[in-house]
């Protein structure tokens, strides 16, 4: 329990506002927040005096305020993410020996927000600041099969969601669904040659206080050629097989994913 219960009412009742699509009656707040209606107004008076939330008195409902809109902004100049990402991810090259990345997800797409290239490694087509089409990437699966179904349906509602780069991945709702069960059975996402004809990559999701996916951490690979062995992979064992091999890297970037959620003080959606 916290020892400011005061704050802590405060912020989940801002976290309850900043959920909703349009300000709320009093009477709601108290009863989804669950603390007493006398309680919920003091917070509310205190919220609107520091500019945390609105209060709009034709309507009887409150709003969220400018200064959340402020602290928001801070979150995007200070990018606490990638702050928090960048060393384990630097850590998950050297360890695997191929280049990583940390996406985030951005509607239908991933946006790509660190590129950690290993030594020797080709560039990638996801560079920092690039877009791609979240059910054809690794990371964008990962994200995807851990958003709840009903999510994942308004994003897709149909065949014409769906985009096609090389003629490989799904092409309606039916395949993506098919294909995040098989990834939340695996426990990570795969995708090999639906970006880059040649690449393959495993990806893992990141997660907030939620059990929410908010990134995902990906290893891309050059296939070996008719085998989708990664080629070089560090650490991999000599008479391991292809199969083995990817999943050590992906158990890499398993640790990794956990490690940054950690520091986020996320939660792990359960499987």
């Amino acid at each position: 329990m916290s020892n400011v219960p005061a704050a802590t009412r405060a912020l989940r009742v801002l976290r309850f506002l900043a959920a909703q699509p349009e300000p709320v009656p009093v009477d709601r707040i108290a009863r989804e927040v669950g603390i007493p209606r006398s309680t919920t107004y003091h917070l509310l008076t205190a919220m609107a005096d520091e500019g945390f939330v609105v209060h709009l008195p034709d309507e009887r409902r409150y709003g969220v305020g400018v200064a959340a809109f402020e602290v928001g902004s801070g979150y995007v100049r200070q990018e606490p993410l990638q702050r928090v990402a960048r060393r384990p991810l630097a850590a998950l090259v050297d360890r695997v020996g191929q280049s990583a990345h940390l996406a985030v997800p951005h509607g239908r797409d991933v946006l790509y927000v660190i590129e950690e290239r290993a030594p020797g490694r080709p560039p990638l087509v996801t560079d920092v600041g690039v877009r791609l089409p979240a059910h054809l990437t690794a990371s964008g699966r990962a994200i995807l099969a851990d958003l709840p179904a009903a999510q994942v349906r308004a994003l897709y509602p149909d065949r014409s969601a769906f985009i096609d780069r090389h003629g490989l991945g799904p092409d309606g709702p039916r395949a993506l669904r098919s294909l995040l069960t098989d990834t939340r059975a695996r426990g990570y996402a795969t995708e090999a040659g639906e970006i880059t004809p040649g690449f393959a990559s495993v990806a893992v999701a990141v997660h907030d206080h939620n059990g929410h996916p908010v990134a995902a951490i990906a290893v891309t690979y050059p296939d070996s050629p008719g085998t989708g062995r990664p080629e070089g992979a560090a650490g991999a064992a000599g008479a391991a097989g292809p199969a083995q091999e990817i999943r050590e890297t992906a158990e890499a970037v398993t640790r990794t994913a956990r490690a940054i959620t950690a520091r986020l003080r996320g939660a792990a959606r359960p499987r």
